[in-house]
């Protein structure tokens, strides 16, 4: 199966179009003002009209209210919506866009029960858990804890990079990959040729456990 490839924390148009010329599947927009990587609803909305069709748009909340997202939803038009804080279910799914749910993975955590509780996302991300982070750490967990039966379900985050990406693919088999930091030249700021050589090794691997 093709591993779809997202790149998360997009800023400007430059990055953007390196991404679509390398092949990516979805870019992010980081609607949280802590991040290094937050952009606004309309730097968000040019980015997104210069992108040519079937590249998803994805907008990434922490605990935003109603009113934040439906301006997002409205004004940016993107195709499914990213929850990293403590919303729950109902209130994911009530915003008139399809939604994933983000995963901080701790050593205790039932991945199984997750998915359980929030069945009607139509993916679960798995990051690595650092107390007070909601995403972007940078840091990667123990792949060995995600069910086998999940896989065609996550979307992997969590410190990838192009020196790690194909050995992730390789071993845990996710729906797709979710890359930010390991493709920047600063915060912020996409590299182009990290961003070519993420995706490049995606590929490679995936044609090493291909079926003949």
């Amino acid at each position: 199966m093709r591993t779809r490839v997202k790149i998360c924390g997009i800023t400007r148009e430059q990055d953007a179009e390196a991404a679509v010329e390398n092949g990516v599947d979805a870019i992010g927009f980081v609607f949280y003002e802590p991040s290094p990587r937050h952009i606004t609803v309309g730097r968000a909305a040019a980015i997104a009209r210069l992108l040519p069709p079937f590249v998803t748009t994805v907008a990434l909340f922490v605990n935003a209210d109603e009113v934040t997202i439906a301006s997002v939803v409205d004004q940016v038009g993107v195709d499914l919506l990213q929850f990293h804080g403590q919303e729950c279910a109902d209130y994911c799914a009530g915003h008139r866009r399809p939604w994933i749910r983000a995963v901080r993975v701790k050593p205790e955590t039932d991945l199984l029960a997750v998915q359980s509780e929030f069945a009607a996302a139509r993916g679960l991300l798995l990051d690595a858990y650092r107390p007070g982070v909601p995403g972007g750490t940078g840091e990667i967990f123990d792949w060995d804890r995600i069910p086998a039966e999940l896989a065609p379900r996550i979307v992997l985050a969590g410190g990838l990079s192009p020196e790690n990406v194909g050995d992730a693919v390789r071993r845990v088999k996710p729906y797709a990959v979710d890359v930010s930091g390991g493709v920047e030249a600063a915060k912020g700021i996409k590299d182009r040729q990290k961003i070519k050589a993420f995706i490049e090794e995606v590929r490679s691997a995936e044609q090493l456990h291909s079926p003949a």
